[in-house]
Parts: C-alpha cells; structure tokens; sequence
C-alpha cells in the first residue's frame, strides 16, 4: 500500500511538472517570411486622460494666450506637464483658453488637432496655427503570470499587446497562452476579450495594438494552481515524502 502511496507521489510530481510546447511557444501557425500589412490605429481620448497641447504659430505672441505657461525655474518633465496638462473630465470634456468647454472624448488626438487648427483660424485667433496634443498619462497594466506585474506608462501613440507583455518581462512558464484576458473601457462600456497567444489570428483585430488603460490578465495553468497550496513549498513536499518514506521503512520492519 504504502508503495503505491510512493508510486502516486513520484507520479503526480512527474505530472505537474511536465509541459506541452504546444501550450508553450507563441504564434505556432506562423509560417518563414510570412508578410501581412501593419494597420495602425488612432487611439481615442478617454475620460481621465491628460493632455498636453502646444500651438506654434509664425508669430509666436499670438500663441501664448493658448499655451500652458510653463515656470523657467520648473524642470520640464512629464510629472510636471501632468500636473499643468488638460484632465478629461467626467462629461468627457476639458476647458480650453479662451475657446472654452470642448468636448474630445471619443476623438483622436489628430482629429482633435485639426478641430483646434479650425477653431482658432475660424474665430481669427491665429494664422497658420500648428497644434500639438499628446495623451501623456497612457498606462497598461499586466497581472497574472508575467514576471512582473504591474502598471506601465507608455508615450507612443501605438503599442501592441507584445510589448504591453514585454514591459512586464513575458509570461512565466505557467502562463496560459491560450487564455489571455484583455479588459477594455471605452465610452463607458466595459469589453472582455479572450486572446490565443499561440495563433496569430488576432494580430489584424482591434486588439493587436493596445489602447490607455487596458487591463492584461494572464491565467495559470493547472500545474501552477496544483501547486499554489501547501505543496508550493519545496520544504513541506520534501517533507511529506520523508515521512512517507520514514513510515515506509518503520512498516516495513
């Protein structure tokens, strides 16, 4: 009996520690100097995004009353233009100089560019304006089995889910690549999305380029669930086994 119980342990740890490189290796259905086109996208602005705007124009005092004054004394960093920069607010809207309450959720930064541009030429502010906005509070958060989770800034207008992933250095071995959660709030709607990292499939779908404040979650798989208990510590496996072996031998005398 007790050599069964000896037998089932060896097993079981044989068991949990075997994978499959199948459920391993990423984008299996990719194929040697496979092409396919990029298509970028044009993230949207959010609820709590802060923006930063600048307006150049060929006279330059025609812009400062639309341009955040900035302290000379004040090292420029992006801490500081979070702080001086535009909050969306819950309306979905930010108070802009002199042209007021504008409404920009829903609007990419180029389309809101080109608004501003239409807005103070229309109104004879400013000729030839050149309007800068950037989002300069874009993050990604990553849970779950990546090495290490947390929640990253980026300042690129695109970033795709590998490198959302990369940022929090890759899955561990006991992440599943084939259930991957990706949440995203947008226009007061929250998506769930289930991703397969082992097929490319999803690389032209809305969800290869990650948007501000999408959430990543990446499930563990069996093994790692097995083992998250009290056998987890390597000194109580090694344990319970000297005791079986222990009551192995005392029995068997």
């Amino acid at each position: 009996m007790l050599k069964k119980i000896l037998l089932s342990f060896v097993v079981f740890f044989i068991f949990i520690s075997c994978t499959n490189k199948k459920d391993i290796l990423y984008y299996q259905d990719l194929k040697d100097k496979t092409q396919a086109p990029i298509n970028y996208v044009s993230n949207e602005i959010q609820i709590n995004d802060i923006l930063y705007i600048k307006i150049d124009a060929l006279v330059p005092e025609s812009t400062k009353p639309f341009n955040l004054e900035i302290n000379p004394t004040t090292a420029l960093n992006i801490e500081t233009l979070k702080v001086q920069g535009y909050l969306v607010s819950q309306e979905g809207t930010i108070v802009f100089p002199i042209l007021g309450t504008l409404k920009v959720v829903g609007k990419s930064t180029l389309e809101l560019q080109q608004m501003l541009v239409k807005m103070l030429e229309d109104n004879g502010y400013i000729k030839d304006a050149n309007v800068n906005v950037r989002v300069i509070n874009s993050k990604v958060t990553v849970l779950g089995e990546v090495r290490n989770p947390g929640t990253y800034s980026f300042g690129e207008q695109n970033i795709s889910l590998n490198q959302a992933i990369g940022y929090a250095g890759d899955l561990t071995i006991n992440g599943i690549r084939k259930d991957v959660l990706l949440i995203r709030e947008n226009n007061g709607t929250r998506t769930y999305i289930k991703l397969d990292l082992t097929s490319s499939n999803w690389f032209t779908s809305p969800y290869y380029y990650v948007k501000q404040n999408d959430v990543i979650i990446v499930n563990p798989n069996g093994a790692k669930i097995m083992t998250s208990g009290y056998l987890a510590n390597v000194g109580n496996v090694l344990g319970i086994m000297s005791f079986a072996l222990t009551l192995f031998i005392i029995l068997k005398k």
